[in-house]
């Protein structure tokens, strides 16, 4: 029990080290800095982390998928203030800019460890 507790700390804290940022600048991409505030980016993904673990407890495959996304898109639509098509298009771009990202660092990465 304590094992997983800790694992569902972790998972949320790496979570909005990487993954607030990303939507935040995908937020303010698509309705604006007055509407998508940092703060509001680390609550979803604080809450969206949460609702994955207690969804991937109770209820898996693709029922499961189905019901995270559209818990992610009422949290990226209740927070950053956008209606559903929005908050579609938020977690699409967010979606893109982290894969980016993701295969700049691993292109980085993988260039220096077989340089040493």
């Amino acid at each position: 029990m304590e094992s997983a507790i800790l694992n569902l700390i972790l998972s949320i804290v790496l979570n909005i080290v990487i993954v607030s940022p990303i939507l935040w600048i995908a937020g303010r991409m698509l309705v604006g800095a007055q509407k998508a505030k940092f703060t509001d980016a680390l609550w979803i993904v604080a809450l969206g982390s949460i609702a994955s673990a207690a969804v991937n407890y109770f209820i898996s495959g693709l029922f499961g998928s189905i019901l995270m996304l559209i818990i992610v898109l009422l949290l990226v639509r209740h927070f950053f203030d956008c209606g559903w098509i929005k908050a579609l298009l938020i977690s699409i771009v967010a979606a893109i800019i982290f894969i980016i990202v993701a295969a700049i660092l691993g292109l980085i990465l993988g260039i220096s460890l077989t340089i040493f």
